[in-house]
């Protein structure tokens, strides 16, 4: 058969692709690769770019092109069908990589490459992928014994599969339950749309009523704004008992054991390679240097914040026995009296805001940012585009009239699709033999879509994740490198991987952006002044309990990963209470399973790794600073910003690339100031 996924072409055939294409696909590719590069190294003489590293990364970038389009589906459309046959292929390409990074002729060859004279001719580009290599054979266990290595082989093969498991029950879980209301009563403080959206849940689901699900549109909505205290509460309780032992759907898909395994095993990995602790391992491909070095970092910020956090707590709840005659807060209550606080206090909330941020003028405010900020213009492409789903679209960005790149914008929530908001790699920035290669990328979001002749409207909170994902889609796409190792994102060190994201939410905040960036969608007003002061007024507001709350899920992970392999360690629930005494402001029920469903760590890349949203974000706020300055849309500062920091990719250490920005290392004071955690 034809197989789309073996087709060269400049965009993935989405219309194409059925699941029975991928298994065979990837098997073809992998084959093809292990036969090129046994004939490469037998027939290898003089070892140059050209004649060991170019090859190699012209199949790689074959296998990319054919699996990434596969791996967003799974995401994005997910099926069990589709589940299948991604996880076989996983593990197929899992056995390959591992084989690559054990292979050592090839380590050799990379080795005496680095050590010839033509290593010195070779571009910054070139050198780093070299160095990064050598560095990825010694963690992928080339120095270790067959049976060992074989060992390693088996856990990531191992991993592989439980990390798309853990992924799996979170997504079954949050789409395995609802709560069916046939009562609008119960439904009492819900905003119109929120009303019109379970109306059509229902529907959908063959129901009189209105049904609310779990994603997080539906969720946050409800728990910040319904009157219903006993909704709240069922909404929270099924919420944070996802995929455990605990709620309304206890055991039914439970990643318990599936944690424990995962934890066990990146241990047995880590010693496996010398290491005393995941933790330790994790780091070597960061810009922190010592666990130490991270776990007192994380701590300085808490004893920084914790003040903050605790007299928010305590405003909280004078406000709520005083307004509402409420004497005990649960963890249901707090988004909800914290959103009437905010509202008393400031004249403002997430809700009223939403009329003034439909989500095409905030696209279009965004595409202006860029454009003045980095001189680069936007255009929706439909002809020979395919997308996975109608209300994704796709765009071209182009640079004094020429395309740089390409992007896929998938905004709305619904079925199949996995929660959160992401950017993934579609195509990368690399030099071929019939010329440049292009980057594209996929922004993902899921927000409420359209509705009832409405346009999609934002809460100003997802109006900074588009901004977010953004930023990283620039950081991908705006590179000049042509190497496709650290071309874009590749090669970034994970701890530095957010600065672009993070600084780009900066903006969401700027007076002058936001009399662009909002609408109202009846009447074209832009946000009124008093609303737009109070609402940076409002900025801050429970800045101190938000930064302990990461703060919390970060060394919540990072100790996870030095001490699960300790004899005296008690287990996951009994450490991360334990990181709760030291961190929190407020304790959550017992029921309370967040773990359970932190797929950042136990199925995305960010294991003992965490951290690094507040280790960019310091990052990301000193960079910003320099645009308070000099003016937030300096030409010369964006022009300074988008050489040193954007088209860089992971060409050079991400350190060397800040103080290159900013002429110094980076300084904890402005993210202090930015969260208004100075006195």
């Amino acid at each position: 058969m034809n197989n789309p996924l073996l087709a060269e072409q400049p965009l993935p055939p989405f219309d194409a692709i059925q699941t029975d294409h991928i298994v065979p696909a990837v098997k073809q590719l992998l084959i093809e690769a292990r036969s090129a590069l046994e004939t490469q190294l037998s027939a290898l003489e003089e070892i140059t770019w050209a004649t060991l590293v170019a090859p190699i990364e012209e199949r790689g970038d074959r296998l990319n092109k054919a699996w990434s389009p596969v791996g967003h589906l799974n995401s994005v459309k997910n099926s069990e069908e589709l589940r299948v046959a991604y996880e076989e292929s996983r593990q197929l390409l899992t056995e390959y990589f591992t084989e690559l990074g054990q292979n050592e002729a090839l380590f050799s060859a990379y080795t005496e490459l680095r050590q010839s004279d033509s290593f010195d001719t070779l571009s910054q580009a070139q050198k780093k992928t070299i160095e990064n290599a050598l560095r990825d054979f010694r963690l992928s266990g080339i120095a270790l014994p067959k049976a060992e290595q074989q060992r390693y082989g088996d856990i990531q093969s191992r991993l592989s599969t439980l990390t798309s498991q853990f992924s799996n029950n979170v997504l079954d879980a949050t789409h395995g339950w609802h709560k069916h209301i046939v009562d609008e009563n119960e439904l009492t403080g819900l905003p119109e749309f929120a009303v019109a959206g379970a109306k059509e849940a229902a529907l959908k689901k063959s129901l009189d009523g209105w049904v609310l699900t779990l994603d997080t549109t539906v969720y946050f909505t409800v728990i910040t704004q319904s009157k219903n205290a006993a909704l709240r509460k069922e909404m929270y309780t099924a919420y944070s008992s996802r995929a455990s032992d605990q709620g309304p759907c206890a055991g039914e898909w439970d990643n318990s054991e599936t944690m424990d395994e995962i934890l066990q095993l990146r241990q047995e990995l880590a010693t496996l390679l010398g290491f005393n602790n995941y933790a330790e391992y994790s780091i070597e491909t960061k810009m922190a240097g010592t666990t130490e070095q991270v776990t007192q970092f994380l701590r300085d910020l808490a004893i920084k914040s914790k003040p903050y956090a605790e007299q928010d707590l305590k405003e909280l709840k004078a406000f709520a026995n005083a307004e509402y005659g409420v004497t005990e807060l649960n963890a249901w209550d707090l988004p909800y009296y914290s959103e009437k606080l905010k509202l008393a206090r400031y004249s403002i909330s997430q809700e009223e805001l939403r009329p003034y941020f439909p989500a095409e003028t905030v696209i279009a405010g965004l595409f202006n940012v860029a454009n003045q900020l980095f001189d680069i213009t936007f255009e929706e492409k439909t002809a020979s585009v395919e997308t996975w789903h109608d209300t994704v679209k796709y765009y071209q960005i182009s640079q004094n009239g020429t395309p740089i790149a390409g992007f896929y914008f998938d905004l709305f929530a619904r079925e199949h699709k996995r929660g959160g908001a992401w950017m993934d790699e579609c195509r990368v920035r690399r030099q071929t033999d019939s010329g440049l290669q292009l980057p594209v990328a996929y922004l993902v979001c899921n927000f409420n879509a359209p509705l009832d002749g409405k346009p999609s409207l934002l809460t100003h909170n997802e109006v900074t994740t588009i901004f977010h994902e953004f930023g990283h889609g620039i950081h991908h796409m705006l590179t000049k490198i042509d190497v496709a190792a650290v071309s874009g994102i590749n090669g970034v060190a994970w701890d530095a991987v957010e600065l672009p994201s993070q600084f780009m939410e900066n903006f969401c905040w700027e007076k002058e952006v936001l009399s662009f960036l909002s609408e109202h969608f009846e009447t074209g007003e832009s946000l009124p002044d008093a609303m737009l002061n109070n609402m940076l007024a409002a900025k801050n507001f429970q800045a101190g309990m938000f930064m302990q709350r990461q703060l919390e899920f970060s060394l919540f992970d990072f100790l996870l990963h030095i001490h699960c392999g300790d004899a005296n360690f008690t287990g996951v629930q009994s450490l991360l209470d334990k990181v709760r005494e030291e961190i929190s402001v407020f304790s959550p029920p017992p029921n309370n399973r967040f773990q359970h469903s932190f797929s950042h760590i136990f199925a995305g890349g960010y294991a003992a790794g965490y951290y690094s949203y507040k280790w960019a974000e310091v990052l990301s706020a000193d960079a910003y600073s320099a645009f308070e300055e000099a003016g937030i849309f300096d030409k010369a500062t964006g022009q300074r910003y988008l050489e040193e920091i954007l088209q860089m990719g992971g060409s050079l250490d991400a350190m060397d690339l800040f103080k290159n920005f900013r002429g110094r290392e980076p300084q904890v004071d402005a993210l202090l100031k930015h969260s208004g955690l100075v006195a």
